[in-house]
């Protein structure tokens, strides 16, 4: 008999606001004497992560003080109602929130001004998070369509301490100096980076989804028709074009009509620990996969870096970022996939597995890496353990040379696609999802 490991389910607290829809008085604000049960649907995610420098500049190990943040955000579902989820999963004191705001984005750090939204937690505009929690804030009534993008903007009046965040967000977070969270305009926010600080989740909900039948009509979807896709840089979207939503998450969604959330994490490992690039997918998997409402599935596809470290810190100058880094066997590789596996069945979710990308060129190819890579895709294939698979492996390979990247998906280092090769990931997951 295979041995199955034990997979360490870590939960945040999650400290859940109000879950039907009852705010203060506000032109915006749902009719507390109508309040009604909502059907929720996780409509965008972010995984959260350790304050570090990361790829690109960011604000996390400064934090915030007696600032606005205005973090921009596409929405994969429609629906009448709209909270939002908040992480303080890796600060060490309570993150205190002075208010909040939701609104749909225009342009930039703009928003349309009769859109804006305060947004509330059990009913309070300020909130503290405690140290190493998370939390869902209160419903607000606001109309979206699948597809929209909207700006939630939070203010902190004190000073945050290094902040919990998402290091690879591809989008534009902007920040101004006081309390600008009501500004329809974005003048104020002179400052931007491309990561998300505390936000982990919007979701949306409807009181009722009879008939409605997904984003090419621009209604909601109906029941648990949600995708997780879970993953390391690649489901990230790594070296997809910025503020363009060209990850394969995006296209999925396009292709699809089904809300797409996207839980990929840029250097993430299966089976450790990261300082740099998270915890573990086996640690993380229950927070960022399993706890999301309306989801039916999810798609796995992680495990290069377990291989690919190994090689990568080989040479004469390791780079720091690559630790730990131990060789990997397959079997222990494929264990770590059917934790997750069995976590997803054990949840009542569908699990898709996707086979590893071609590699050949980049700095995690060697010879390990290559072997193993070949062993683990050709169990994905032949196991039937996960209730389905996506090839990714054979779609975006060069005909003439099968473990490299075609040329026309190659974002230039052997390793991460491009926008073309994006959506040809997002074509074939479209394909491969159970119906």
């Amino acid at each position: 008999m295979k041995s199955r490991p034990t997979l360490r389910l870590v939960v945040a607290p999650l400290v859940a606001g109000a879950l039907a829809v009852g705010l203060p008085a506000h032109p915006g604000a749902a009719d507390t004497s109508q309040a009604r049960p909502v059907d929720w649907s996780a409509a965008w995610g972010a995984s959260p992560q350790l304050p570090s420098e990361g790829f690109t500049p960011n604000w996390s190990r400064e934090g915030f003080s007696h600032q606005s943040v205005r973090q921009v955000v596409r929405v994969t579902d429609g629906g009448d109602a709209v909270r939002i989820r908040l992480s303080n999963a890796y600060g060490t004191s309570p993150l205190k929130i002075t208010g909040a705001t939701i609104a749909r984005t225009t342009h930039g750090a703009a928003v349309e001004k009769d859109s804006i939204r305060p947004l509330t937690f059990g009913g309070r505009h300020s909130v503290a998070i405690p140290a190493h929690g998370e939390l869902r804030g209160d419903a607000a009534s606001l109309d979206l369509k699948p597809l929209e993008s909207v700006s939630i903007t939070l203010y902190f009046e004190g000073t945050t301490g290094p902040a919990t965040f998402h290091s690879q967000g591809w989008t534009d977070t902007y920040r101004a100096d006081g309390d600008h969270r009501a500004d329809a305009s974005g003048a104020a926010y002179t400052d931007k980076t491309q990561s998300w600080y505390y936000l982990s989740g919007v979701e949306v909900g409807a009181a009722d989804r009879a008939g409605a039948t997904g984003p090419a009509n621009g209604k909601q979807n109906n029941g648990k028709s949600g995708i997780v896709a879970f993953g390391d840089s690649i489901t990230d979207g790594f070296a997809s074009t910025p503020n363009a939503n060209h990850r394969y998450t995006d296209v999925l969604t396009e292709l699809t009509g089904r809300p797409v959330v996207n839980e990929g994490i840029g250097g993430n490992l299966v089976l450790n620990d990261s300082a740099w690039f998270g915890e573990r997918s086996t640690a993380r998997f229950s927070r960022d996969a399993l706890d999301q409402p309306g989801v039916s599935t999810v798609v796995i596809l992680e495990g290069l870096n377990d291989l690919g470290y190994s090689e990568a810190s080989k040479g004469e100058h390791p780079p720091y970022m690559y630790k730990p880094a131990p060789v990997v066997s397959a079997r222990e590789l494929i264990d770590g996939y059917r934790a997750l596996i069995d976590a997803a069945h054990a949840k009542g979710l569908k699990a898709v597995g996707a086979t590893l990308l071609p590699f050949k060129g980049g700095d995690h190819w060697g010879p390990h890496s290559a072997k193993v890579s070949d062993e683990v895709n050709d169990w994905i294939r032949d196991s039937g353990e996960y209730d389905a698979y996506a090839d990714l492996d054979r779609a975006l390979a060069d005909p003439t040379d099968p473990d490299r990247l075609a040329p026309a998906y190659d974002s230039g280092d052997g390793l991460h696609p491009d926008d073309a090769g994006y959506r040809v990931m997002a074509e074939t997951v479209a394909k491969a999802l159970p119906k």
